[in-house]
């Protein structure tokens, strides 16, 4: 039997063993989630799975509508660089089949609740079920280019440095890959599995700039091509090329600051009327009175509305500039 002082030792020892393997299971579980956090690219935590090279770059393409060698799965080309250009992952079907049972949910309520007439209904329903995905695809592809853009010079000096270093032109690819967050770094990563898995580093390249839809990259990919056949020092192609990219972005970003009181007075012009539309609605229903039973209120609406979205449409062209 032991005595009480040597139980009460023990239960000293119990509660110190517990308390050091609370501890340590708090700190693996925490290096876990920031090992797994450390991961910057969607490439590297989908090969973090154990998968095989060759499965997750068909993964990769697959899930931005392409096939397994890269090029794209839908007949409507179009519409298809647009999905891949956009980077949103996932199955395009089903990408399509959310916006339009949403577009049918919604017409469903106009009519059945709100009493709307059926071209209102209608037109809902084709708004939401197709010209809303489009413009998410397209805000989605320009915010990415936006993105990749400013990331792009700097993953060009780096490959830069790498070959200068004595690295071959793979490794300092993959470098890339490895370093740089996304959008960049998966798109870097997948050309260079691409180029392991047998294809040029021109033809990657070119793959990649109809990936992404970077007009830098179809330099990229001119400059490679004009390389590969008429030698050079691909070195100071590629940091000429980055000095040149990092310039056009520092001018298109002084145009756009430039350009912002326009743009504020384009936003501020073409919804002021709307708001004040929508706000004499809200708090007296009856201001207008029966002017909506007018046979004419519709017509003068899709005149004056077609006139300001041509009034938006010159604004817009007025403060975007393309070079």
């Amino acid at each position: 039997m032991f005595s009480g002082q040597t139980l009460l030792y023990l239960v000293y020892v119990l509660a110190a063993a517990s308390v050091i393997l609370a501890v340590e299971v708090t700190y693996v579980s925490i290096a876990g989630s920031r090992a797994k956090a450390g991961i910057i690219n969607r490439r590297l935590q989908a090969m973090s799975a154990a998968a095989p090279v060759e499965q997750t770059l068909q993964g990769l393409l697959q899930e931005r509508g392409l096939t397994t060698s890269g090029d794209f799965a839908f007949g409507a080309v179009a519409l298809n660089r647009l999905y891949t250009q956009s980077g949103i992952t996932g199955n395009p079907i089903s990408f399509a089949v959310v916006f339009v049972l949403a577009g049918l949910v919604l017409a469903s309520i106009s009519v059945l609740l709100l009493r709307s007439p059926i071209i209102v209904a209608s037109l809902t329903f084709l708004f939401v079920a197709f010209a809303l995905p489009l413009l998410v695809m397209r805000r989605a592809r320009n915010k990415r280019i936006t993105k990749f853009a400013g990331q792009l010079p700097d993953a060009l000096d780096m490959i830069v440095r790498s070959l200068r270093a004595g690295h071959p032109t793979t490794v300092a690819i993959g470098l890339v890959a490895r370093e740089m967050p996304d959008p960049l770094g998966t798109e870097f990563g997948i050309v260079s599995d691409e180029i392991s898995f047998g294809l040029s580093l021109e033809q990657a390249v070119r793959k990649l700039s109809e990936r992404v839809g970077f007009e830098g990259l179809h330099l990229l990919s001119v400059s490679l091509s004009i390389q590969a056949k008429t030698g050079g020092n691909l070195t100071e192609i590629l940091s000429n090329l980055a000095s040149v990219l990092r310039e056009r972005r520092k001018l298109r970003l002084k145009i756009r600051a430039l350009s912002a009181e326009g743009r504020m007075s384009a936003w501020i012009i073409s919804l002021f009327p709307v708001l004040m539309f929508l706000i004499l609605l809200a708090i007296a229903p009856s201001y207008y009175g029966d002017v909506w039973d007018n046979p004419l209120i519709m017509p003068v609406f899709v005149i004056f509305g077609s006139w300001a979205l041509l009034g938006d449409y010159i604004m817009y062209r007025m403060v975007n500039f393309d070079f």
